[in-house]
């Protein structure tokens, strides 16, 4: 084991590395209690809770082993966040129109989407990529996603209510526009129990990650549901729930669920670009942070080289993922959690990896956990992603007006698309528009691929109008 993994040479032993595992696996637990929530919404995108939970623990365990044992590194995987709270809103928001988008079709682009991104590994366009969009506007994008988070949470949970007061009648299913003093959105009411639940998580696992609890979220939403079970909030008999069973069930998993014909009846285009787009910038930058931490990067050559394979393994997890039924896998941020324990080398991740493929057979305790516990951490996950925006430079306008359309439009029209698209193109104009008017200070590049990106999204927004 120590010649596989080269744990002397890295300055670690089997100890340190499991209990790096350890502490990673409880920072990111939580993601198998809400990606099934987020994935079927409570029953309105059509997927089922328990086959989302199999693919969640199995794409989680089998693509964080690959992660060590195939690169050596100490980088759990697991369906990212953001990227499945789009997932279910393509899939809810058109699920009344003449077009809807299944979730089937959805799983589709997710693959195509992994697809697109081993053949962007493989030509080396994705690094170029990475060069090309400003460090701004990648800020803004996980600023964005945290907002786009926070929104889905504070929904989820009643937290947020909306109060419509207009004459007209609403037609169900579609976007109606109404006036500003017609829409208020208004904080939930405290006689609603799951409203009270979601303040109770919310304090809890704030004061968790104040202290800095390690697996403050899963402790904190475990911690909810304690409550929520005094309260009288959930019934125990489900334990014996024959459609949660205890002994993994994996007939039950959305294996190959595809609908390629499907695909080509609908805008599914800009929901691959997006799915693509997203996951190119969260995996690079907590890969190149992890390695950063580990001490990798000391010697460069070598780090670059350890991240690239990281990063091929990463592509193949979101079209994995798809393939057995859940939105995108993404390298995660809270692998630091296990780093910062001493974790250096694979065996933290293949650590991390089996406690994923253990929990199958919790299935039963993970489903009585109830929907304003996830949703609560969901609006602690997008504080921590707001964290960005320290890093964007809003006093230069050039930067600062793309970045803020990007972070705003994002959550308030409910698409990550739109906030990407907006950015892109604010930034390409105003860029163009400071080149002409101070030719003496050249100071925002345009580089030709964001040309590529500015005319695609230009003739999206052309062509094929909005969602609403």
């Amino acid at each position: 084991m120590d010649r596989f993994f080269k744990l002397k040479e890295n300055g670690s032993n089997v100890r340190t590395e499991i209990m790096a595992g350890i502490t990673t696996f409880m920072a990111m637990a939580y993601i198998l209690v809400i990606n099934p929530n987020i994935l079927t919404a409570f029953g309105k995108t059509g997927m089922e809770w328990y086959p989302v939970f199999l693919a969640t623990a199995i794409a989680a365990g089998v693509f964080t082993i690959a992660m060590g044992l195939f690169v050596n590194f100490p980088v759990a995987l697991a369906p990212g966040m953001g990227l499945n709270a789009y997932f279910a809103t393509v899939v809810i928001s058109t699920a009344s129109t003449g077009n809807p988008i299944t979730w089937q079709m959805a799983l589709t682009a997710v693959f195509i989407s992994g697809l697109i991104f081993i053949l962007l590994t493989i030509t080396q366009l994705r690094q170029m990529l990475l060069v090309a969009i400003p460090d701004g506007l990648k800020h803004a994008i996980t600023v964005g996603i945290g907002l786009f988070i926070t929104i889905v949470g504070l929904k989820n949970t009643g937290l947020l209510s909306v109060a419509v007061e207009t004459v007209n009648d609403i037609p169900k299913g579609q976007f109606t526009p109404l006036q500003g003093f017609e829409t208020i959105f208004e904080l939930g009411k405290f006689s609603n129990p799951d409203v009270v639940l979601a303040l109770v998580g919310l304090a809890l696992i704030s004061i968790l990650m104040v202290l800095r609890v390690r697996g403050a979220i899963l402790f904190g939403i475990l911690g909810t549901t304690v409550v929520a079970l005094l309260m009288g909030h959930i019934n125990l008999s489900s334990l014996n729930n024959p459609q949660t069973p205890w002994i993994p069930d994996l007939g039950q998993l959305n294996f190959w669920e595809f609908d390629f014909a499907g695909i080509m009846g609908v805008g599914i285009v800009s929901v691959i670009v997006t799915f693509t787009f997203v996951e190119m910038f969260d995996t690079f930058g907590t890969l190149v942070g992890t390695a950063n931490r580990a001490g990798m990067m000391k010697d460069k050559k070598e780090g670059n080289k350890r991240v690239g394979k990281a990063m091929f393994v990463d592509a193949f997890a979101v079209s994995g993922g798809a393939m057995v039924g859940t939105s995108t896998v993404t390298a995660y941020v809270e692998s630091s959690a296990g780093v910062a324990e001493g974790g250096r080398t694979g065996l933290t991740a293949v650590t991390t990896g089996a406690l994923f493929l253990l929990a199958l057979f919790f299935a039963p305790i993970v489903a009585l956990i109830p929907g304003a516990a996830t949703g609560s951490a969901l609006i602690v996950v997008g504080v921590l992603m707001m964290q960005a925006v320290r890093d964007i430079d809003f006093q230069d306008l050039v930067i600062g007006i793309p970045a803020f359309l990007t972070i705003t439009f994002m959550p308030f029209t409910y698409s990550i698309a739109n906030g990407i698209s907006l950015g892109i193109l604010g930034y390409v104009l105003l860029a163009v528009v400071s080149r002409i008017s101070n030719r003496n200070e050249q100071k925002h590049e345009i580089h030709w691929l964001m040309w590529v990106l500015f005319v695609l999204v230009a003739a999206r927004y052309i062509f094929m109008g909005t969602s609403g």
